[in-house]
């Protein structure tokens, strides 16, 4: 099958349109790319030499939906299903899978990364873990009037803190601090609050803390305008107002920065739960010591199991978590001049590439 793609032959070097053939063996199909996603990691891999685990050259993108077009020997029953790709799909039947740690499976596939990516026509991934996608025409089932290239978004910014808020045990009255509120940590937080939780957004970016006002944020503060010791203050006035001791508090770090690592880490306090969603090549100096005597807890998080991504789809559907707002269709070819302006911060929103044939 040709396949057209965006292709990284070096770091920081232009992508080049390139032509390879491939067709799904035993247990793959090829899926037409509706839309693919661009995330943080993509630009860490891009520009900031952080290694894939497939050699370069490659095509990058793990954000994907689209719809099977082709299929291996047995996986038939996919052809013509519209599909939402799991950034992360484990291989099911190894031992870390078969005890539920399927995160770590040792041959899970992590498509841009492992294997050719979504910023192209199309791409061969396994069928295990996929997620299919209802009739999008039906109103009934896609309330929120969603198109197939928006739920590329799903595969990465929606479900990994989805399954984060999920490891947290957060329960309806908890407090929620989301730092870093733009694409993973902005979705975050409306999951966060569809599950009832009151929900604070810290974010040096006031558009973003504005836009998520009308999505369930109950608090927003900048930690540009805020020392670290004001902005702890800040967050547990905002607490013991509403009665909320830190056993309750769940602090989700998103932004991937050295900053918000820092910052996240110093609102830990008794029985507090951190989860470490973003990342970051930084060295970070924290001391460790704050968890024993807080008895706190901090869990890392590497997206999100294909088991999780149908009510992540839901959730979508159905309107509690607003996708379009938050999102920015480009012209895949537009790929390059996409990753310098996002790298610049001249994009607020989460940006889909949609294939043009360019």
């Amino acid at each position: 099958m040709r396949i057209a793609s965006w292709v990284v032959t070096e770091p920081g070097r232009p992508m080049a349109r390139k032509v390879r053939n491939e067709s799904p063996g035993p247990g793959q199909v090829l899926v037409e790319v509706a839309g693919c996603g661009v995330c943080h990691t993509d630009l860490g891999y891009y520009y900031e030499g952080v290694p894939t685990r497939h050699p370069f050259p490659l095509t990058l993108g793990h954000e994907v939906s689209g719809r099977v077009v082709k299929a291996g020997k047995g996986e038939e029953k996919w052809v013509g299903r519209a599909v939402v790709v799991p950034a992360v799909m484990p291989c099911g039947h190894c031992d870390a899978c078969l005890h539920g740690h399927g995160s770590v499976c040792p041959a899970q596939i992590f498509p841009g990364n492992d294997v050719h990516g979504g910023f192209g026509s199309h791409l061969v991934v396994p069928s295990a873990g996929l997620c299919p996608v209802p009739d999008l025409a039906d109103r009934v089932q896609n309330t929120a009037g969603l198109d197939l290239a928006a739920l590329s978004v799903i595969a990465d910014a929606v479900s990994t803190p989805f399954q984060a808020i999920y490891r947290s045990g957060l329960e309806r009255g908890d407090l929620a601090v989301f730092v870093g509120v733009g694409g993973v940590g902005g979705f975050g937080a409306q999951i966060a609050a569809s599950r009832g939780a009151v929900v604070v957004g810290i974010d040096p970016s006031q558009e973003r803390l504005d836009s998520l006002q009308r999505h369930g944020l109950k608090a927003a503060f900048r930690p540009d305008l805020l020392d670290a010791k004001a902005l702890k203050g800040a967050v547990r006035d905002f607490a013991k107002e509403r009665s909320i001791p830190t056993w309750r508090h769940r602090i989700f770090e998103c932004s991937g920065t050295k900053g918000g690592q820092e910052t996240a880490f110093n609102l830990v306090g008794h029985g507090s739960f951190l989860s470490l969603v973003g990342f970051t090549t930084a060295r970070v100096e924290v001391r460790l010591s704050n968890l024993m005597a807080f008895d706190a807890t901090v869990q890392g998080n590497w997206g999100c199991l294909p088991k999780y991504y149908p009510a992540v789809v839901d959730l979508a559907l159905s309107g509690k978590v607003a996708l379009e707002p938050f999102i920015e269709r480009r012209p895949m070819s537009t790929v390059n001049e996409t990753f310098a302006d996002l790298r610049e911060h001249r994009v607020s929103k989460r940006v889909v590439l949609v294939p043009d044939g360019e």
